[in-house]
């Protein structure tokens, strides 16, 4: 999902994007119970690399990876992107939405997948998107449908458990880039909006014409602040 980001590498910057365990193919790898599952592969992975310190971006999910990761390890973070994502944990009435997920996948195998992904498209991508890119809409499908059921139950499982990381805000004191699609209806502006009051010297950034995954859905714009962070602010 982070491609159209790796055109950054032309500018000088090394462009990294691991895959969280299990997916886009990742067979056999032990499944997530948690977002520290998550952070502590990323950290296993920049100890790996011999990266002492990074930027660290994460969008929706990967905010919440973020935030674990700041709580494990804040060493390693010396810049943070913050993409259509928010601090709280899942309401009462998310988990409920995120236990039937479970149950569906749990039921069907691979076909649960493919119903998941159909219910979670309107929501992942914003109006203007799916009206006018169906190369998008086809390529955002194709990206879930690479990835095996149990991916997707450890990633709705670490979602459903994640801890509240409001508190955290006010300790976050390296530069931070908050960036959300003015259409994004699972974590709407007003989280981001809270995010940047939350994070003090933070710079918040809408973007018009994308929803849930803003990065995908206009990625010159996406770049285009992404790049202007890094450059006056890292």
């Amino acid at each position: 999902m982070w491609e159209p980001q790796l055109a950054l590498a032309s500018q000088g910057w090394r462009v990294i994007a691991p895959h969280l365990r299990g997916f886009d193919g990742g067979a056999g790898d032990p499944p997530a119970s948690s977002v520290d599952d998550y952070a502590g592969d990323v950290i296993d992975l920049l100890d790996e690399l011999h990266i002492t310190d990074a930027v660290v971006g994460g969008l929706s999910m990967g905010g919440y990876v973020g935030f674990a990761l700041l709580r494990r390890a804040p060493r390693y973070v010396r810049g943070l992107i913050l993409a259509d994502t928010r601090s709280q944990a899942d309401t009462p009435e998310g988990i409920e939405g995120r236990k039937k997920m479970l149950r569906v996948l749990a039921d069907n195998g691979e076909r649960g997948t493919s119903a998941v992904i159909d219910e979670m498209l309107p929501k992942l991508l914003g109006p203007a998107t799916r009206a006018s890119q169906p190369q998008i809409v086809a390529r955002v499908r194709e990206l879930a449908l690479s990835s095996p059921a149990e991916a997707f139950a450890g990633g709705i499982r670490a979602l459903m458990t994640r801890p509240d990381s409001t508190p955290l805000l006010r300790t976050i004191h390296c530069p931070t880039l908050i960036i959300v699609g003015a259409d994004d209806v699972l974590t709407p502006p007003a989280f981001s909006e809270e995010l940047h009051h939350g994070i003090a010297g933070s710079e918040l950034t809408v973007i018009s014409g994308a929803g849930h995954l803003s990065s995908i859905e206009q990625s010159a714009a996406f770049n285009s602040a992404l790049a202007a962070f890094l450059t006056h602010r890292v």
